[in-house]
């Protein structure tokens, strides 16, 4: 039975205000290790369930099952937050979202104030824009390690990652703030917008 295989996706992010052309080449290195790492645990599985699981086998294939989520989940953001950048921004929040960010936090102020509260949490991981597919809710979220913490289902608007490897290079680790002014100098609204369900 044939398996999917990714390919990196192309992102075209180079001369970003305050996130040096040098760091996106590094973070690009490390999404692409996490395509790689998909595919390789993904035929790797496909293998052992082929074979039909053994007592042996069985703690592998759930440490390998385990791992995926960790891959998949670090190649898919990583696509979301590459995805909504662009060198010095790009448009801006449309009517409905502003709307949508209004109706869920009273203000786009104050979402904008609890999403930096949050990218600025110590630790590793992700600061998230989420929209419930069910009520049209949005929701700021911390994502650590890829897969703990993700609202199973939620629509991911705006996806900001928050590991050290995303502005090391630029900043030192006590100035994630400096970083995080600096991703919001690059988000590209028209990516966010699309991204949006309306009801």
């Amino acid at each position: 039975m044939a398996r999917p295989t990714y390919t990196p996706k192309e992102f075209a992010l180079t001369g970003l205000t305050g996130i040096s052309d040098r760091t996106l080449e590094l973070h690009w290195g490390l999404y692409k290790g996490y395509v790689t790492n998909t595919n390789a645990l993904t035929e790797q599985l496909a293998e052992l369930s082929v074979a039909k699981i053994t007592p042996a086998s069985k703690l592998a294939y759930a440490e390998l099952t385990r791992r995926l989520g960790f891959e998949y989940g670090g190649m898919v953001l990583h696509e979301y937050y590459f995805g909504n950048l662009a060198a010095n921004g790009k448009g801006a929040p449309s009517p409905e979202l502003e709307e949508a960010l209004t109706h869920s936090f009273g203000s786009v102020t104050n979402w904008r104030e609890d999403f930096v509260t949050i990218g600025t949490l110590r630790g590793v991981g992700w600061a998230i824009l989420y929209q419930d597919p069910q009520t049209r809710q949005l929701s700021n979220h911390w994502v650590e390690l890829h897969h703990h913490g993700v609202p199973s289902g939620f629509q991911p608007l705006l996806v900001m990652d928050v590991w050290e490897h995303a502005f090391l290079l630029d900043y030192k680790p006590a100035e994630r703030g400096k970083y995080i002014e600096a991703f919001f100098a690059n988000v590209d609204w028209t990516a966010v917008n699309a991204r949006l369900r309306s009801s």
